[in-house]
C-alpha cells in the first residue's frame, strides 16, 4: 500500500469523525437539520441504488445459447451411462459367485 492511498484512508476517517461532530452538535443543540440532512442523503442514496438495479435489469442484453445445455436427468433410457459407476469389491464378489 502507498502513502497517498494512507493519507486518502486517513482524511476518510478524519472527515467521519468530524462529521460525527457535528451531528452530535447539532443534535445537542436540537437542530432540525442534524437529522433532516442524513435522513435525506441516505435515502436519496437508497433510491439511488433501486433505480440503478431497475436501470440495469430493463437494459441487460441477454445472448440465448445456440445449443442448449443437456443435463444428465434430460439423456433417454437408451441412451448409454458416459459415466459408469466403478465395480465396488461387493459388485466384483458376486459376478465371481455368478461364474462358478
Amino acid at each position: 500500500m502507498n502513502e497517498a492511498s494512507r493519507a486518502q484512508g486517513w482524511a476518510i476517517c478524519g472527515g467521519a469523525g468530524l462529521g460525527a461532530f457535528m451531528f452530535v452538535v447539532g443534535i445537542m443543540n436540537g437542530s432540525y437539520w442534524a437529522l433532516a440532512i442524513p435522513v435525506a442523503i441516505v435515502t436519496l442514496f437508497a433510491l439511488g441504488l433501486i433505480a440503478w438495479v431497475g436501470y440495469t435489469i430493463a437494459t441487460i442484453q441477454v445472448e440465448t445459447d445456440v445449443a442448449p445445455e443437456i443435463l444428465s436427468t434430460d439423456r433417454t433410457p437408451s441412451a448409454p451411462d458416459p459415466d459408469p459407476a466403478p465395480l465396488t469389491s461387493s459388485d466384483t464378489a458376486t459376478s465371481s459367485e455368478d461364474a462358478a
